[in-house]
């Protein structure tokens, strides 16, 4: 199969640890035909999509590093193929949010003859963290506004620790612990936040989201495919940290999952397929879902390593599968194999 992927530049990967990386290196290792290309790389040609895409050409069996440096020494050629999008089987965008709606404008046209995960719809749907608010039953009490004094009135009415961030962002960046028992500096990050400075209407709305105890355990990243558990695990936060990010130095663990994390997962499952969103990375604390990760979700490194599995196998497998139903094969097959 031909299998494209629309990401962030190779050499700001790390070939141990990044989902991307591990999904590519397994396309190798089945002898898939793999395409790196970026945002700015798509354009049209006589009413065509097209993209200037570079094929990656490490043969299977080499150490991920190793197919990682042949990676960036294809890319450093600059020899680009130009091609028509829709000659692809699979197309997985994992480019770090926020969502590009310019690509998303070239894809739209593609997206009955390409197998795109995520399905770009679903993902301007879940582009921003009130995606949640689909599930208003099993979060936290939320609030958002880009006014500074009804903000900072919320947070007096809570009385004690609040969450403050950003309603777009990955790994953590702009989350923050605030209280009304601490206000010397917050009416300055309440108006610094939503850059009051600004007219109201270009403000940038802020979440507060009320501050779950449970969080000093770790939270729980639950990695679903095609609506099912793919796998899970515990991130415990590094001392003096609340945020339990990977990348802000939190550390993962094995996690059996409980019956408030496989309610959040049926709970969100019908919505999710809805929206074409196969493959996610759901975040829990206690019984409460925190976000849903569909912009490039990550974590498949850490199932491998903390379970002894091949996650990525898995996703492989299912994007093999929905492309060949697409095209009709796999019922072929199946009826081919009733006639025996």
């Amino acid at each position: 199969m031909r299998i494209a992927f629309l990401m962030d530049p190779l050499d700001e990967l790390d070939p141990l640890k990044d989902t991307t990386a591990h999904l590519m290196y397994e396309c190798v290792q089945r002898g898939h035909e793999i395409h790196f290309l970026e945002p700015h790389d798509l354009y049209i040609k006589s009413n065509r999509i097209r993209a200037r895409m570079k094929e990656l050409t490490a043969p299977p069996g080499l150490s991920r590093e190793d197919t990682w440096k042949i990676f960036i020494q294809d890319v450093m050629q600059e020899r680009r193929v130009f091609e028509d999008i829709t000659e692809l089987d699979a197309l997985f965008l994992r480019k770090n949010p926020p969502v590009n709606f310019r690509t998303i404008d070239f894809l739209q046209f593609v997206k009955d003859d390409v197998f795109i995960i995520n399905d770009i719809q679903g993902q301007i749907k879940a582009s921003s963290k009130l995606y949640t608010l689909n599930f208003p039953d099993i979060i936290p009490e939320t609030h958002v506004s880009r006014d500074p004094a009804r903000l900072r009135k919320i947070i007096d009415e809570f009385g004690g620790d609040v969450i403050m961030k950003p309603t777009i962002g990955f790994r953590g960046t702009g989350v923050i612990k605030l209280s009304n028992k601490d206000p010397e500096n917050l009416n300055s990050l309440l108006n610094f936040y939503v850059d009051s400075t600004k007219k109201y209407e270009d403000r940038n709305p802020v979440i507060v989201q009320e501050f779950l105890e449970e969080v000093r355990g770790g939270d729980v990243r639950i990695m679903m495919l095609n609506g099912e558990v793919l796998g899970a695990m515990r991130r415990i936060p590094c001392p003096g940290e609340f945020r339990t990010n990977l990348f802000a130095g939190a550390k993962a663990e094995p996690h059996c999952l409980t019956s408030s994390d496989l309610h959040i997962c049926n709970r969100v499952r019908e919505r999710l397929l809805q929206d074409g969103l196969y493959f996610v990375a759901i975040d829990v604390i206690g019984d409460k879902l925190i976000e849903i990760n569909s912009i490039s979700p990550g974590g498949i490194a850490y199932l491998d390593r903390l379970y002894g599995i091949q996650a990525e196998r898995k996703v492989i497998d299912f994007v093999e599968q929905e492309v060949l139903r697409r095209k009709g094969l796999v019922l072929f097959q199946t009826e081919k194999e009733k006639a025996r």
